[in-house]
């Protein structure tokens, strides 16, 4: 890392793209950023063989709990912040205000910190026609975060025809570089 590095946040939640979450923390440390690693609860669960060689790859801790008061942050400050994969669940807690969880109260917080915010969902068809889909995008939207759904974003599959290999990462980190340039 250099000194000129801009630190990007890298927070995913629990859908099947964060298993490929190492490749792009490798591409994003060679577009130039330091990447700190957060995760929700359950996608800390799922890549906990992982864990230690993420640690590693991004020469910080991953995170997946708020720390304890008092104690000196881990992380040097975000430059920009990028949640994906987002699923209903974390998206729509987001929108709500609802920050249980660290991933989700860091990029909640993050909003009125004006750190510039880059999120895609990963969710299935049958999610999206959920009414509180819609009114979660339209309200991050509103609240200046960059969500990349739909045309030049993720366009959602059907129910148990996802394709996780496909999904569409390097848009997150193109929209990255953008916010972080801005």
């Amino acid at each position: 890392m250099t000194t000129t590095d801009r630190v990007l946040y890298l927070f995913g939640s629990a859908a099947p793209p964060v298993f490929d979450v190492a490749s792009v923390v490798r591409d994003a440390q060679a577009r130039g950023f330091d990447v700190c690693l957060g995760l929700t609860p359950t996608a800390a669960r799922w890549l906990t063989p992982q864990l230690e060689d993420l640690r590693r790859l991004t020469g910080h801790p991953v995170r997946s709990e708020y720390k304890m008061p008092g104690e000196p942050d881990v992380w040097p400050k975000a430059d920009v912040i990028a949640l994906a994969p987002a699923t209903f669940n974390t998206f729509n807690e987001w929108a709500l205000g609802l920050t249980h969880d660290f991933v989700v109260g860091v990029v909640a917080e993050g909003i009125g910190k004006g750190i510039p915010l880059v999120t895609m969902p990963c969710v299935n068809a049958a999610y999206v026609r959920h009414h509180q889909f819609e009114r979660s995008v339209s309200e991050l939207r509103a609240m200046g975060v960059r969500v990349l759904y739909g045309e030049g974003g993720f366009v959602p599959n059907q129910p148990g025809q996802g394709k996780p290999k496909e999904y569409p990462w390097h848009l997150v980190l193109d929209a990255v570089e953008e916010a972080g340039d801005a």
